[in-house]
């Protein structure tokens, strides 16, 4: 799979995953675009989606003993993953993901599938505020025999804090773990610009960019 960000920028606009409108984000930011990954809601969708997933954690040699699915984006997407890496690469890797709430009942828990052990890649969809990433790192760094060898997301929206760091950099920072996507908002840009096409999408994306997102990361 050569060009891995061209051809997945083209398979997201293909699916109509990237929306323009008037959106608020859970950070309470408003956005003029979404990245609404759960419209991959076919099979043949996410068979892809998850090659993706997979190749790009092949050719970049990320290390995993397990993967980690952050509910509820990230489970189907995980899914695929894990799928895809054995599928494609003959890699039979683990997974866990964890619930919204802890159930009380049957096995009872938080977390549904392989023991959280060795070096875990955490997989998601977007990377926006962190909050999610957040919360999922403190679940799993309750073992200690755990490292969180990278945290993978299809989309980096490249959104900054109020210190004017970049989301990113402040997880990297605090949680000391690295953050990958598959593309990034800047990734988007260049490929309008390159391709002259969706002109007016793309000063919309340039316009909110130049307010809100963090240029160098």
């Amino acid at each position: 799979m050569k060009n891995l960000k061209k051809k997945f920028i083209k398979f997201i606009f293909k699916k109509k995953i990237l929306i323009f409108g008037n959106f608020t984000l859970k950070s309470g930011i408003k956005s003029p675009y979404f990245f609404n990954i759960s419209l991959f809601s076919k099979g043949k969708d996410l068979i892809k989606l998850g090659k993706f997933y997979a190749y790009f954690l092949i050719k970049n040699n990320k290390k995993f003993d397990l993967l980690f699915g952050i509910a509820y984006k990230g489970i189907p997407i995980l899914i695929a993953t894990v799928i895809a890496l054995k599928k494609y690469f003959n890699i039979n890797v683990p997974y866990s993901f964890n619930r919204k709430e802890k159930k009380k009942y049957g096995e009872k828990g938080e977390i549904i599938g392989s023991k959280i052990q060795g070096n875990i890649v955490i997989i998601d969809d977007v990377l926006t505020a962190g909050t999610a990433i957040k919360n999922t790192i403190k679940i799993i760094k309750k073992n200690k025999k755990t490292k969180i060898s990278n945290i993978l997301v299809a989309l980096n929206r490249q959104e900054f804090t109020k210190k004017n760091i970049s989301i990113k950099q402040e997880i990297q920072n605090n949680y000391s773990c690295k953050i990958s996507s598959i593309i990034n908002i800047n990734d988007i840009i260049k490929y309008l610009k390159k391709k002259n096409i969706m002109k007016k999408k793309l000063k919309i994306l340039l316009k909110y960019k130049n307010k809100y997102n963090y240029k160098k990361n």
